[in-house]
């Protein structure tokens, strides 16, 4: 891991790309009675997930937060690679410790994380961002849903860490595969990504301290239907991917409880999911 502070002159080259700011980062984000306790920005590093996950088995309190310019090793679902040019997004993992909050109901973390993202870039960025079960973040460019960001949550002895990638400014030849985007390209009123990390971490705080104080209950702290809101899932055919090769064709009805991506098959029975690849399936023309 390698970090440059940000707090005095560090080398960078693209004028559209500038650094964060990690000392002004502290003092908007870091104050008394906030969730976020600690703030470190690392000019690069494999995984911030890895990372962090590693302070916090050395006790590292809640409320940490670790951002890096550049991630050479970033991991989404299923341990794939993800990688993309420095300071072209943000790349960031945060420490959790729900000790009010039963372990059980810890599957909710990525799509409250999910749901805080959303928010702030449909209003800070202007970007109307859609929630692909159980972890994408997307956006429509020319008519066609591309991912914008991942979220992925680890357990860490006790703690969680949730991770967040969100491109920013990538261009078009920059994108790692034909179905992502960026806020950029999605004609984003607002690019700035320290505004960006601010509003996210904000919105995240909110969210979270509600869902705390009802015990991670999803009805109750008003999660669940903020999901669904945004779900661009359901109510879709879908095919879904399940571990030991098999697959689930059907519409996605519902959000159950726990999280689960409720899917009923033609024969109408319902079948919840609570981990596999979902790809949406295109009507087909008549």
């Amino acid at each position: 891991m390698r970090g440059f502070g940000h707090d005095g002159p560090s080398p960078w080259t693209d004028l559209e790309r500038p650094p964060l700011d990690q000392a002004g980062l502290r003092r908007d984000l870091l104050v008394p009675g906030a969730l976020w306790t600690a703030l470190d920005v690392v000019a690069e590093t494999g995984s911030t997930n890895t990372d962090l996950a590693a302070r916090a088995k050395e006790g590292a309190p809640e409320g940490a937060v670790l951002v890096a310019e550049e991630q050479t090793a970033g991991r989404g679902r299923l341990e794939r690679q993800w990688s993309a040019p420095a300071r072209s997004g943000l790349f960031l993992s945060l420490l959790l410790r729900p000790k009010d909050v039963p372990v059980d109901r810890y599957g909710w973390l990525p799509i409250l994380v999910g749901v805080a993202a959303a928010g702030a870039l449909n209003r800070i960025a202007g970007v109307e961002t859609g929630l692909k079960w159980p972890n994408d973040l997307q956006a429509v460019v020319g008519g066609e849903e591309r991912k914008l960001g991942g979220i992925l949550t680890e357990l860490a002895d006790g703690a969680v860490v949730v991770g967040l990638g969100l491109n920013v400014s990538l261009r078009e030849d920059e994108l790692p595969v034909p179905t992502a985007t960026s806020l950029a390209l999605a004609g984003a009123e607002v690019t700035d990504r320290e505004t960006l990390l601010r509003a996210l971490l904000r919105a995240f705080a909110e969210l979270y301290g509600e869902w705390v104080h009802t015990a991670g209950d999803p009805h109750a702290s008003g999660l669940l239907p903020a999901y669904a809101a945004r779900c661009t899932t359901l109510g879709r055919q879908v095919k879904v991917q399940l571990p030991g090769d098999r697959e689930l064709l059907g519409e996605a009805v519902a959000v159950d409880g726990d999280g689960r991506l409720v899917v009923r098959t033609p024969d109408g029975s319902r079948h919840p999911v609570a981990a596999g690849d979902v790809v949406h399936v295109r009507p087909q023309q008549s």
